[in-house]
Parts: C-alpha cells; sequence; structure tokens
C-alpha cells in the first residue's frame, strides 16, 4: 500500500515539475475548452430539440387523422338521424301533418348540421367552437353549467349507497358462521 502511495505522489511531482520547467498553460485554454463544451452542449440541445419537434409534429398528425376519421364517423351517424327523422316525419304527415312539418324541420337541420361535420376538419371544428364562444361566452357557459348538473345529478343517481343504508348482510347459504 505505501509503494502505491509514494508511486502516486511521485507522478504528480512529475506533472508539476513539467509545469515548473518551462511549460506553461496556454492563456486561452481554459476559454477554449470551456467555449467548445458550450458549443457540444448547444448542438445536442438543438438536435434534441428538432427531434422532439419532429415526434411532436408526427404525433400530432396521427393523432389528427384519428379524430378526422372520428369526426366523420360522428357526421355519418348523425346524418342517420336526420334520415330516421325525415322517415317518422313521413309516417306522420297521414296522421298529424302540423306535427309532421315539424319533425320535417329538424331533420332538415339535423341533416343539414351533419353535412356541415362532413365538410370539416377537426382543427376547423374547433375554431369555430372558439368563434362561438367568443361571440357567446354568457350561452356557452350556461350550457356548461348545465351539462355539469346532468352530470352530477346522473353520478349521484348511478352511485351505491353506503354499506350502513343497505342493510345487513345476509349470509350466503352453505356459509360457515362460527361459534
Amino acid at each position: 500500500m505505501t509503494n502505491e502511495y509514494s508511486g502516486r505522489q511521485s507522478d504528480n511531482r512529475q506533472s508539476s515539475g513539467a509545469m515548473s520547467r518551462g511549460q506553461p498553460p496556454k492563456p486561452g485554454a481554459g476559454r477554449d475548452t470551456r467555449s467548445q463544451i458550450a458549443e457540444g452542449v448547444q448542438d445536442t440541445t438543438s438536435g434534441a430539440k428538432r427531434a422532439a419537434a419532429e415526434v411532436t409534429s408526427t404525433i400530432t398528425g396521427h393523432v389528427k387523422d384519428l379524430l378526422d376519421t372520428q369526426l366523420a364517423s360522428g357526421a355519418d351517424i348523425v346524418g342517420q338521424f336526420g334520415n330516421s327523422a325525415q322517415r317518422a316525419a313521413e309516417d306522420l304527415e297521414r296522421t298529424a301533418p302540423q306535427l309532421a312539418g315539424l319533425v320535417r324541420g329538424v331533420a332538415d337541420r339535423i341533416e343539414g348540421y351533419a353535412d356541415d361535420l362532413r365538410e370539416q376538419s377537426v382543427d376547423e371544428l374547433l375554431q369555430s367552437a372558439s368563434n362561438f364562444t367568443r361571440r357567446q361566452p354568457a350561452m356557452v357557459f350556461g350550457l356548461a353549467a348545465l351539462a355539469g348538473f346532468f352530470a352530477l345529478r346522473t353520478i349521484k343517481s348511478t352511485a351505491l349507497p353506503p354499506r350502513a343504508e343497505r342493510g345487513p348482510r345476509r349470509p350466503l347459504s352453505g356459509e360457515y358462521h362460527g361459534a
């Protein structure tokens, strides 16, 4: 162990001796190294940012394509609902012509809405919703509050009551009751 220690000391002495033998460090050597490290870090960071931007762009494109497909499916369902309303209006024509006219008007609006959905992309639909929210903030807030109220009522009505309110547990047949 003393041999290793003494060997290290002599190595340190040799390196410090080399500095004192007339080989001074270069004046800009520390700055050059720091600037090279900074450039390397900057290059790595910019490369990582480019890669992240490419991945984000690819994922965003896939998500938008998926949402556009879902939007088209939703538009088809809305269109089918409009067609069903048209058939209902035709059936009502014989027995209640005034009601049939009302149902036909609603069916026409539903089919027009479905056609508008088919012609729009997700980005255009979000822009339309954003514009509507800017024009009618009170209506959007009211609809959100109404939706929240119905969601809360639905959750409350389907929640199981606590164990104490349901009454004592009855043993199943063949279950051991212990004693």
